[in-house]
């Protein structure tokens, strides 16, 4: 017998009940009410009460979803308040202050080698490590203020003072380093170029 038939052979009466939520469905008309549901007055057979669920049941959302939207959209709730607690100093101002932790960062691997050729190229990179996740700034040498005459490169001993200009978070600055060429690491700080924005 194929399930087509099944249906076909279903003669049981039902009836329509709905829920709290307003949430409809079908019962056999002969038994009791599951707990929570009760009649709407409508029963027959089985497609005639799926038609008049179809044509009542328009909304799926619960009743208590509906009415949270619509109280929602008629007193929507307040914009999260901006916080203006001020934050502290920020980064340029932090790294104005004392010195800092720094290290070489050239790529693809801090070598003496790779410091010199980006002194040379005048570009290079240095970290500030205790900044939270590290501050990495690449600056444009400039020749005339930095000092490499304690510097042996060939055997990477002594130290270099490197000088240079960039922008960080809108504020020109100077970044000094000064480098230790056999552990590649140093302290730095940057200064304010004088007229750049606070």
């Amino acid at each position: 017998m194929s399930l087509q038939n099944v249906e076909d052979e279903d003669k049981t009466i039902y009836k329509v009940v709905v829920n709290h939520e307003e949430q409809y469905s079908i019962w056999p008309e002969y038994k009791a009410n599951p707990l929570g549901w009760n009649d709407v007055g409508k029963s027959g057979p089985k497609a005639e009460c799926l038609a008049y669920i179809k044509e009542v049941w328009t909304d799926m959302r619960p009743l208590s979803l509906r009415k949270k939207m619509e109280e929602m959209a008629q007193n929507p709730p307040p914009p999260a308040p901006v916080d203006t607690t001020p934050k502290g100093p920020s980064l340029v101002d932090r790294l104005t202050v004392g010195d800092h932790k720094i290290v070489v960062s050239q790529r693809p691997e801090p070598t003496v080698k790779a410091l010199k050729e980006a002194i040379d190229n005048g570009y290079v990179r240095v970290k500030f490590t205790e900044t939270q996740g590290g501050t990495e700034l690449g600056f444009k040498v400039d020749a005339g203020a930095s000092d490499l005459t304690g510097a042996n490169f060939d055997e990477g001993t002594g130290k270099v003072r490197l000088v240079g200009g960039l922008t960080l978070d809108y504020v020109k600055v100077r970044c000094i380093a000064e480098i230790e060429l056999k552990t590649l690491d140093g302290v730095g700080h940057l200064e304010k170029v004088e007229g750049s924005a606070a």
